[in-house]
């Protein structure tokens, strides 16, 4: 017999995408619902009004971008950003910093208080705090190249325990040359949904999640599917591809840990 917890409904009420070719979640849906081409281009990074003068100069790459896709998902939601649990999840990190780390040690220079502030892995957390003023908990994981279905995960649990909305921002970010040659992450994407315990009238469906041993969903489009592969916050993509069509009861499987997947359960809001 199932328990309360598990028969409690989680809801995607707001998303956020960024990445090459997909500059926002409204043309990212017309993209994978199949409506328009995917076409690649680079991807248009903006540090958010909400940071103070100093601290837009100073945040990277990672901190812009996944401000920039859960403001969009916040927005997108009609959702209050102070309100909201956050968890963070990203493979790698903010590989330009950690270059620059490296480069000083090497060189034996004084290390820039500023170059490791940014460099701690909850930094976008800290950043996130500052722009939206919320002071609910949050969470910062790293799952290598689980990274997104481990957030997933963590954000649907947080939902249903807590029975409070939560922001999950998945994001990942090249290393600069030799890194990126260990590491070969080799663009920027960004994910973010805003899950909620109740339906709103912004409600795209609802979700639930559960380890299996299925093969991985992939997407039909070469390109998109080569993201998907490479960068570790671009293996949520068949889940966007499932929410940018008619809402309709379906069954995605993501990548996840040690040969076991992940499978996201969608239903109609209704």
């Amino acid at each position: 017999m199932a328990t309360a917890a598990h028969s409690h409904r989680v809801f995607i009420d707001g998303i956020g995408l960024l990445g090459p070719g997909l500059p926002t979640w409204a043309e990212g849906r017309e993209i994978m619902a199949g409506s328009r081409p995917y076409l690649p281009q680079a991807t248009s990074l903006m540090a958010p009004a909400g940071l103070p003068a100093a601290e837009r100069r100073r945040v990277g790459t990672l901190v812009k971008l996944a401000l920039q896709v859960g403001i969009e998902a916040v927005a997108n939601a009609h959702a209050d950003a102070e309100a909201l649990a956050t968890v963070f999840a990203s493979s790698s990190g903010d590989g330009d910093n950690c270059h620059a780390l490296c480069e000083a040690l090497a060189d034996d220079r004084l290390i820039s208080p500023t170059r490791f502030t940014n460099s701690v892995h909850n930094a976008p957390s800290g950043y996130w705090g500052i722009v939206s003023r919320a002071v609910a908990p949050s969470t910062t994981l790293c799952g290598y190249d689980a990274s997104f279905g481990a957030g997933l995960l963590e954000a649907v649990t947080q939902v249903k325990v807590e029975r409070q909305g939560v922001l999950l921002v998945s994001y990942d970010a090249p290393y600069p040359s030799p890194l990126l040659e260990a590491r070969p992450v080799t663009h920027t994407v960004g994910i973010a949904l805003v899950l909620s315990p109740q339906a709103s009238a912004h409600s795209l469906a609802s979700i639930d999640v559960a380890l299996c041993d299925e093969a991985a969903h992939t997407l039909p489009w070469p390109e998109l599917e080569a993201l998907r592969q490479a960068i570790p916050a671009g293996r949520g993509l068949p889940l966007l591809q499932a929410l940018a069509g008619t809402p309709s009861r379906s069954r995605v499987v993501l990548d996840y840990l040690n040969q076991r997947q992940l499978a996201v359960e969608l239903s109609p809001c209704a």
